[in-house]
Formats: structure tokens, C-alpha cells, sequence
């Protein structure tokens, strides 16, 4: 949308990085079952361009299991609409602890019984 645009007409950082924490939500929910809530971000680089049009593909692997926490890294691979050409735009890693059925903090092995990497 506009509004996701910065001023050269390029997609913002911003919003790259808003749909890499959903794509890894989603992953870290997937694979544990619970609620997954953001607490950390790093790493973070864009060495491609995306622009209105363009589709994004975001893939997320687990980096790291913890008590309570997983971390996941994740990529973003733009596709111009128009073309099979696929670039790589942002890349970055967010730690998620995972929250029980009260919204507290719970062990990964114990709610699922078994190993999640």
C-alpha cells in the first residue's frame, strides 16, 4: 500500500520487518502449540528493494530452543509481479517466549512433552 512506501517509492524497512515477526509467530506457534510473543530482534539487513506489486515469501528456521523461548531467524524473498526473478530483501532474527493458556511464561519441552528442535 502507499502508506508502506517511503519516499523513493521502495517498501519501507518497517513494514519488511513487521511481516518476518508474523511469518516467525506463525512458525514458532506452528511447532509449539502456545501463544508466541515477541521479545527480542536483531540482526537485521535488507540487501534488496521490493516495490508495490511485488510478492514476498518469508521462511523461518528455529536458530535456538530455550526453557521458555525459541529463536528464529528469518528471510524475506521478494518476487517482482511480473517475473520468476526472486531477491533476497531483509533478513533478521526475533526471540519469542512462549505463553501457557494465563499468558505466563511456560517451559517448551513440558507443554508439548517432547523435544521441539
Amino acid at each position: 500500500m502507499p502508506t508502506d512506501l517511503n519516499p523513493y517509492g521502495g517498501v519501507f524497512g518497517g513494514w519488511l520487518m513487521c511481516q518476518l515477526a508474523l511469518g516467525a509467530a506463525s512458525f514458532v506457534t506452528r511447532r509449539t502449540g502456545l501463544k508466541a510473543l515477541v521479545v527480542g530482534a536483531t540482526d537485521f539487513a535488507f540487501p534488496g528493494a521490493m516495490v508495490v506489486g511485488d510478492e514476498l515469501n518469508v521462511y523461518a528456521r528455529i536458530e535456538r530452543v530455550g526453557r521458555t523461548s525459541m529463536t528464529i531467524a528469518t528471510r524475506g524473498v521478494g518476487r517482482a509481479r511480473a517475473s520468476e526473478a526472486h531477491t533476497d530483501v531483509a533478513s533478521g532474527q526475533f526471540t519469542f517466549v512462549v505463553l501457557d493458556g494465563e499468558d505466563r511464561p511456560c517451559a517448551i519441552a513440558d507443554a508439548l512433552g517432547t523435544n521441539v528442535a
